[in-house]
């Protein structure tokens, strides 16, 4: 495993020994020296991936690099006035939308909407895809939430990590600081700038759970990481530093 100080990084960001964090390149797929990487973002709705990182995935897309939104739930108690099923194909399907958006792509995990299990069974289930994917980079919750969904995927993620040999990048984001996410406090962050249109446009695909309402939160978020770390809009990661430094856009 690269072991990375903070001086690396500091250097690497281009910043002063002020700043808080840095920005770690997963550089340009095809560039001389830059290699095409495989990034899982593994989230407990479908939405969740895209609000929480939608920007940095868009990035990394353009870049040449492969996405994958990992949804563990198909969001079947999501709907109101639907049955699970319907519910889990309306969700599914702005899930697919969202990932076109975004030039990712859409993996759909069978756990219960609400009801989402940390047992022997499914942190196996959980490892085997990740270990089909063979990611470079996984992005997930916080573990620190008020939502068990985004809890149990965290762990999840988490444990295919240790079982992988802590082989792979790990990086949490926030969903909706102060509301859910708790004591959250990055040390790494993107600049969105570019790609915020795309990610809004990805989120306001998920039709069924009110955009416009829900997007407000994350437009403040936006703006309060990009004034923490010096640019317009930007999202804002927590990188486990016992995993190699690599997966996000400088």
């Amino acid at each position: 495993m690269e072991t990375i100080t903070r001086r690396d990084l500091l250097v690497t960001a281009g910043i002063t020994a002020s700043g808080a964090s840095g920005f770690l390149s997963a550089g340009n797929a095809g560039a001389e020296g830059a290699p095409k990487l495989k990034i899982v973002v593994a989230g407990g709705h479908p939405g969740d991936p895209e609000a929480a990182c939608g920007g940095t995935m868009a990035r990394l897309a353009d870049s040449g690099h492969e996405v994958v939104a990992l949804y563990v739930t198909q969001g079947e108690k999501g709907v109101d006035g639907k049955t699970g099923q319907e519910a889990a194909a309306i969700r599914s399907g702005e899930a697919r939308e969202a990932c076109a958006v975004l030039k990712a792509r859409a993996l759909l995990f069978d756990q219960p909407d609400g009801n989402t299990e940390i047992n022997s069974a499914r942190y196996e289930a959980f490892r085997k895809v990740l270990e089909l994917e063979k990611p470079h980079a996984v992005f997930t919750h916080w573990p620190i939430d008020t939502h068990r969904d985004h809890r149990v995927c965290s762990l999840l993620a988490y444990d295919a990590w240790l079982a992988s040999g802590r082989k792979f990048a790990l990086y949490y984001y926030e969903v909706s600081t102060g509301e859910e996410t708790q004591h959250f406090r990055p040390t790494h962050y993107v600049d969105i700038t570019a790609t915020e249109k795309r990610k809004r446009a990805a989120c306001f695909c998920h039709v069924s759970q009110n955009p416009a309402k829900f997007y407000v939160s994350h437009e403040a978020m936006q703006r309060f990481r990009g004034f923490e770390s010096a640019c317009k809009l930007a999202e804002a990661f927590v990188h486990h530093e016992q995993s190699p430094a690599t997966g996000l856009p400088s």
